[in-house]
């Protein structure tokens, strides 16, 4: 990554507008463009991406050194944005906000490294809102245009107030007859602002009345995430290239943790950038000391922030979560080996922890390894030719393409199993049937998974009994049902999951299935319900003769039945349809001890306080 003189910033002005071939049909096809809709209860929903795309254009103005605030307001469904960098030039206003793949992104002479390359973001926030209106505020002139679901219904140019700062205002509802009855929930919208603040220091952003800003960046999101500087083995390592960043350190933890970013958007799922940074993070380890250490024993404990720029990202998907761009692979092993041997040069004190720590990670590892090793062989005796309560199918991760969409559904008992056995694809969805509630392992060391006959025949299924390299399916999908004692084994297997092989949920294998708990039907109609609001509008539309059925358990829906709920939405089909399926996240690493600490522990007198005050009218009678 070669340093270049930077070029004076370029004029931005109607001429920078470009407009491509476009695209049509956002709001018959949402999913290619935002994802999935939801309702707000995920933070990976529609509503999200819609928010963060109004958002990307203020930020992308900052980043160029144009506006050092942003104000943003959720109130009733409602978002409103201002920014006060440049302005959209006035006589481009609608077309940037409403003509598909028209913008100044394309001309990177006057945006260099923005989140949004595709002409699409903002235009899909008009498409998929009830109202949206863009106004423009340039050396004391406004334009402003207004839409109603992608259709315009006015605009005007004209003066702006006396003494109105340049920039850009955005205003728009999501539209409730495709995400439904939404809500946005300020938690996920404060882990976004927080990003924003993070990757932009300097930039204030206020939202309902609170500030968002950050004076070190990415190392302010690191020992925010860590918990503050006393858990760090090591002072930070603090590296800021051209176009490459990262802050690190080592945690007495054996997990690693990367927070990566592209041109400031989280790319939760990795990419090229990440595991590039970890061959050169481990290359420069071994290049200072002379050695040959594993790079699973360099990067055990391993917890860093990277930020990376670059003019023409590729993701993987619209949404940008992975990075593929193949090309940065060999340049940022490279200068992530000399920094981190350049830094082990000038901090010879620190070198010695680290390679403490090395070794530490070697020792545990292999202690690991020959504990399982050994448990692992006298288990693998007892489910060599088949494995209890697994029903498995066909094709695997390890089979390549065939295997990419392998699923397995770990369900209660054998009546919901029964019900599944019966409709799935047998192809590439694997069912595994729990007996009851399985062990609570809070507190329990690894070996302890071998001792229990139960969750080690799961261990085994899901190919993780080594280590989550053998993992056999891409999706682990705990499907209980929808009542307390559902809710109950939902915990224990999580806490499984989370104590023991915590990457499965970091890197987005771990999801809940949502299945219907209505369903309503006449003579000619039958619909199927995910909440009482839903329950009620359709009760409303099939009018009389209706009939409802309450769902209680996975076992008292039929085969016939289930097959709707466990296969993907076709194309063209309306929310409600398919499979519904929500990803576990983590919000932050450090809250989960504290979270599996008091709802798995032994803290019983304060839980139960918790659920006499927080969640007794939630309970089924």
């Amino acid at each position: 990554m070669a340093v270049k003189k930077e070029a004076a910033p370029a004029v931005y002005d109607e001429s920078s507008i470009q407009h491509l071939e476009g695209l049509e049909h956002i709001r018959l096809r949402p999913g290619m463009y935002i994802g999935s809709l939801g309702d707000g209860s995920n933070e990976n929903d529609g509503i999200y991406i819609l928010l963060k795309e109004g958002i990307d254009n203020s930020v992308d103005e900052f980043s160029q050194g144009f506006g050092k605030k942003i104000d943003i307001e959720i109130k009733d469904g409602r978002v409103k944005i201002r920014d006060y960098g440049r302005g959209i030039p006035l006589g481009k206003l609608e077309d940037c906000v409403s003509n598909v793949n028209t913008g100044a992104k394309y001309n990177s002479s006057v945006f260099k490294q923005a989140i949004g390359m595709n002409g699409v973001g903002i235009k899909a926030t008009n498409a998929l809102s009830s109202y949206f209106r863009a106004a423009s505020i340039r050396d004391g002139k406004m334009a402003v245009v207004e839409f109603k679901k992608g259709e315009k219904i006015k605009s005007a140019t004209g003066d702006a107030k006396p003494g109105a700062q340049n920039g850009t205002y955005l205003e728009f509802e999501p539209d409730a007859e495709l995400f439904g009855k939404y809500s946005f929930n300020m938690e996920y919208i404060e882990k976004r602002l927080w990003n924003y603040a993070y990757l932009n220091p300097g930039l204030k952003l206020k939202c309902n009345g609170k500030e968002y800003i950050s004076e070190n960046g990415i190392e302010d999101l690191l020992l925010n995430e860590m918990g503050g500087k006393n858990k760090a083995l090591y002072p930070l390592l603090n590296y800021k290239g051209k176009n490459l960043q990262f802050v690190l350190t080592h945690t007495a933890s054996l997990d690693k943790y990367v927070y990566s970013f592209v041109n400031g958007q989280s790319t939760e799922d990795g990419g090229t950038h990440v595991t590039a940074f970890l061959d050169g993070f481990s290359k420069g380890i071994n290049e200072y000391f002379k050695k040959d250490y594993d790079i699973k024993d360099v990067t055990a404990g391993l917890i860093v922030a990277l930020k990376i720029g670059l003019d023409n990202p590729m993701f993987t998907s619209q949404t940008k979560n992975k990075l593929g761009n193949v090309e940065i692979r060999a340049p940022i092993i490279k200068e992530v080996q000399l920094a981190v041997d350049d830094w082990l040069r000038h901090n010879p004190d620190v070198a010695g922890g680290l390679e403490d720590k090395i070794i530490k990670n070697q020792k545990a590892r292999a202690e690991i390894n020959s504990v399982t090793e050994k448990q692992v062989r006298e288990a693998a005796k007892s489910v060599m030719l088949k494995i209890p309560k697994l029903k498995d199918c066909r094709y695997h991760l390890q089979d390549g393409k065939k295997g990419e969409n392998s699923m397995i559904f770990i369900t209660e008992g054998d009546s919901a199993t029964g019900s599944m056995v019966g409709s799935r694809d047998v192809s590439y969805q694997a069912i595994f049937s729990l007996r009851g509630k399985p062990e609570n392992m809070y507190g329990r060391k690894k070996s302890a998974l071998f001792e229990n006959e139960e969750l080690k025949n799961l261990t085994f299924s899901l190919g993780v009994q080594k280590d989550i390299e053998g993992l056999r399916y891409d999706k682990i999908v705990i499907a209980t049902d929808a009542d307390n004692d559902g809710y109950h084994i939902r915990n224990l297997v999580l806490t499984y999951l989370l104590l023991f092989f915590e990457e499965l949920v970091l890197t987005g294998h771990v999801y809940i299935l949502e299945t219907p708990l209505f369903r309503v039907r006449n003579k000619s109609k039958t619909v199927y319900c995910y909440s009482e609001e839903s329950r009620d509008k359709e009760i409303k539309k099939l009018g009389r003769g209706v009939e409802v059925t309450r769902f209680k358990g996975l076992g008292e829906i039929s085969p016939s039945e289930f097959g709707q709920f466990i296969f993907p939405r076709k194309e063209g089909e309306s929310e409600d349809k398919g499979m519904h399926l929500t990803p576990v996240t983590i919000q932050a690493l450090k809250n989960v001890p504290e979270v599996l600490k008091f709802y798995m522990g032994k803290n019983t007198p304060e839980r139960r306080d918790f659920i006499v005050h927080h969640l007794a009218s939630e309970i089924d009678a």
